[in-house]
């Protein structure tokens, strides 16, 4: 997914790829890293952040009732007084489950607040887990997450850099989805998103990646794709 400062533009991309989930059956569906707003700084710096981040994820709350589809939104959020990089977990029937990114970047530090713990959802039956980008260098908490049940881990990314050093981590963050599904033998979801950003250029290559590490199936570095397997 491309992702801009407007919300009203990132919204109107999540519901179409709702939609589009609803009409595939797809069961349960996850965008990249703060694909609700991107790294809007403005919006960032506003002490009134969550009174616009509320009403976004109601609207999308009110699509995933409709369609029934279960989706992991990335977003900023300030928990406590402390402005965090999260996953919101929003259910078909209302319910939301928010987790914090762990390990920000550097770049991040001066904004976000670091999280406390993984979290471990259950849906239809299965348990997952979540990551967002940099927590995917972390072994630790995928051990967790397997040692938990969890048939699967959702990693939310948005990689961007230079256009250089963009185009030689492509291998890089291909190959950690790749080997924490290997390590753990469960399904790993990797959801990045594709194009220009603050002057920065994220490649995607979205993916999902079976027990044994196999690639079901994956984006290029510029399309927005719905990509799916049965689990």
């Amino acid at each position: 997914m491309k992702i801009s400062n407007s919300i009203e533009n990132n919204l109107l991309k999540i519901a179409n790829f709702l939609e589009q989930a609803k009409v595939e059956e797809i069961d349960l569906i996850c965008f990249p890293e703060m694909a609700l707003t991107g790294y809007n700084i403005e919006l960032l710096k506003s002490i009134n952040l969550n009174d616009i981040i509320l009403p976004a994820l109601d609207k999308i709350s009110q699509l995933a009732s409709k369609y029934s589809v279960c989706c992991i939104i990335g977003h900023p959020f300030y928990e406590r007084k402390e402005l965090k990089n999260c996953a919101s977990i929003i259910f078909p029937d209302g319910r939301c489950e928010k987790y914090y990114k762990l390990h920000p970047t550097e770049i991040e530090k001066k904004i976000f607040s670091n999280g406390k713990n993984p979290l471990v959802f259950k849906y239809k039956h299965k348990r997952f887990g979540i990551a967002i980008c940099r927590d995917q260098n972390f072994y630790n908490i995928f051990k967790e997450y397997k040692d938990r049940g969890c048939v699967g881990v959702f990693i939310l990314a948005a990689h961007y850099y230079s256009p250089k050093e963009a185009r030689w981590k492509i291998d890089k963050n291909r190959s950690i989805p790749i080997t924490r599904a290997v390590e753990n033998g469960y399904y790993v979801f990797l959801a990045n998103a594709t194009g220009a950003h603050l002057n920065m250029i994220s490649l995607g290559h979205s993916l999902i990646v079976d027990r044994s590490g196999c690639i079901i199936c994956e984006a290029d570095e510029a399309g927005e794709y719905l990509l799916s397997a049965e689990i």
